[in-house]
């Protein structure tokens, strides 16, 4: 499996004349070898090349005993390691290097004149990664799993008016207990006025009757992520706050019934966007309908007005449409979608009815 999606990096990069690439994300280091090898402020560098030649440069701080089927090119501390990889690059071709490493290194690199010309390689494994494979969607399918189970935990603690912070530390208590490695991000829960801030930062604020509670989390199982979002509320729920519930739940629906191969991106998120605008709340619906998720819970790609890209089979991406009321209400629903030729099949399957905690 690891072989296939290197062969797939391989192909676009000669389709695109890119003769040699830096690759330097972790997370897709592990995508195109099965190693996570977490450097910190040292130089990891998985170097491609069409001519086969492909070589991991990696500090001795980290010993590798497993066969990644890759040469490995190691150094140390005292050593210089962008000299060291300007020994094994092509200097007179093209060089494809990776959106998130450091400057420190590249420009090294560029003074040591180690490519005829530097470009933006890291889309072509970006690329590679959105369309999951059958083993990463059984794994993507499982970590939602667990994300169902968490959810339906954190709801029946409601009753409970921990504060937002508590409510996040015993989150952490049921991943474990859940078997899995953690958060795949900050969670969110946010009650009442705070649930009208999309990414708000939990703090003391405790539960009060009438509030809405937005749940929003996620793990990582065998280093795959899960996102969902649920929105509840705590003892009753005004007419107001209940069609505003209603209106997110019918975008959501929207949204994840437009999915299907070969529709537009930006189409997806209209699709949502304009039943939210046409309820008259759609200067209130603040970010993008979604995000692609997979190694890292914001995968590259997205679900928005601006990308007009046409989705493939086997993209994973979320459908969370919100509205939020500055000061009094905010409620938000989501759900993974795994793309098929002819519709999608939704990861989260904890009920979306509107539900009041007791």
């Amino acid at each position: 499996m690891i072989q296939e999606r290197l062969k797939k990096v391989l192909k676009i990069m000669e389709e695109r004349k890119l003769p040699q690439m830096i690759v330097s994300d972790p997370a897709s280091i592990f995508y195109l070898t099965g190693k996570w090898i977490l450097p910190g402020e040292r130089m990891l560098v998985l170097y491609l090349n069409l001519n086969g030649k492909n070589k991991l440069f990696i500090n001795e701080l980290f010993p590798i005993t497993e066969d990644l089927g890759t040469e490995m090119i190691w150094f140390n501390d005292t050593e210089n390691p962008v000299q060291i990889l300007a020994k094994h690059v092509e200097k007179d071709k093209p060089m494809g290097i990776d959106k998130n490493w450091p400057s420190k290194f590249l420009l090294s690199l560029m003074e040591l004149k180690c490519g005829s010309a530097f470009v933006n390689g890291s889309e072509i494994v970006d690329m590679v990664r959105m369309c999951k494979d059958e083993d990463e969607k059984e794994l993507m399918r499982q970590a939602s799993k667990l994300n169902d189970i968490a959810v339906d935990k954190m709801i029946k603690l409601v009753p409970e008016k921990h504060s937002e912070k508590k409510m996040g530390q015993l989150l952490s208590g049921i991943w474990e207990e859940l078997g899995a490695e953690g958060h795949s991000f900050d969670p969110i829960v946010g009650y009442g006025a705070n649930a009208a801030d999309p990414h708000h930062v939990m703090d003391n604020s405790t539960v009060k009757p009438g509030d809405s509670v937005v749940i929003d989390i996620g793990c990582k199982k065998n280093s795959y992520c899960s996102d969902m979002t649920r929105t509840v509320f705590y003892k009753s729920v005004s007419e107001h706050s209940k069609e505003i519930y209603n209106i997110v739940l019918e975008a959501n629906k929207r949204g994840i019934d437009k999915v299907k191969a070969g529709v537009r991106f930006c189409d997806i998120d209209a699709a949502a966007r304009d039943y939210i605008t046409e309820k008259g709340y759609g200067k209130y619906f603040t970010h993008r309908l979604g995000h692609s998720i997979g190694i890292e819970c914001h995968d590259f790609g997205d679900v928005s007005s601006s990308n007009t890209d046409r989705v493939q089979p086997g993209q994973i991406f979320s459908i969370e449409p919100g509205i939020y009321l500055p000061g009094d209400v905010g409620v938000r629903i989501e759900d993974l979608v795994i793309v098929t030729e002819d519709g999608c099949e939704v990861l989260n399957h904890y009920t979306k009815d509107l539900i009041v905690v007791e």
